[in-house]
């Protein structure tokens, strides 16, 4: 396999820190989703951005962006589709998605991803912590691009329920703090706790 192109899925709404981009909001000495960036950069071939509406307010970032193809926020399964859509375009054969809204993910997240995807038939593989499935954290192939489309147009929205149809494989992580998200006002003031 060659090294994945990584998604990053800001492509939520964000109702519960009041609408707007999550990931714009200010955290240590840039934003949440330099954070998420800086994080990602170093472990793939590059880097894609998944958000709806005007991708002109990620300008700065210098990041293709990407919306979903199925209408209505169809959840992350959507944003997992567009990702692979763009990849499948460009001839990549795997992508690793990332959420926008979580700053501390594992520095080591695709080289345990890419391992972990050697135990399954598809080449699929989802993080997970002793708290449960990480579903917005996997390593996809595009191969499967055609699949996912098919199950997002009749109605599937969890990711689990797609990625065990396909034998997803586990790559465990010791730690949940790491796939700590930022929902709430609350928790913003927590992640910069944790900086």
């Amino acid at each position: 396999m060659n090294q994945p192109y990584g998604v990053i899925l800001a492509g939520g709404q964000a109702t519960r820190m009041g609408g707007g981009d999550k990931g714009l909001l200010p955290l240590g000495k840039g934003t949440i989703i330099s954070s998420v960036i800086e994080r990602l950069e170093p472990q793939v071939a590059g880097i894609v951005l998944n958000a709806n509406g005007d991708p002109a307010r990620f300008s700065a970032l210098g990041l293709p962006v990407v919306g979903d193809s199925i209408a209505g926020f169809a959840g992350p399964l959507s944003g997992v589709l567009a990702g692979l859509d763009w990849a499948a375009d460009q001839g990549i054969s795997h992508v690793v998605t990332v959420a926008a809204d979580t700053p501390f993910f594992p520095c080591d997240l695709v080289p345990q991803l890419i391992m972990a995807a050697e135990n399954s038939d598809t080449g699929l593989a989802l993080a997970a912590t002793p708290g449960g499935r990480q579903p917005t954290f996997g390593l996809w192939p595009v191969a499967l691009r055609d699949d996912l489309r098919t199950a997002l147009q009749d109605g599937l929205r969890k990711v689990v329920l797609w990625t065990d149809k396909h034998g997803g494989a586990m790559a465990e992580f010791p730690d949940d703090a790491a796939f700590f998200n930022v929902n709430t006002p609350d928790d913003l003031r927590k992640a910069e706790a944790m900086l």
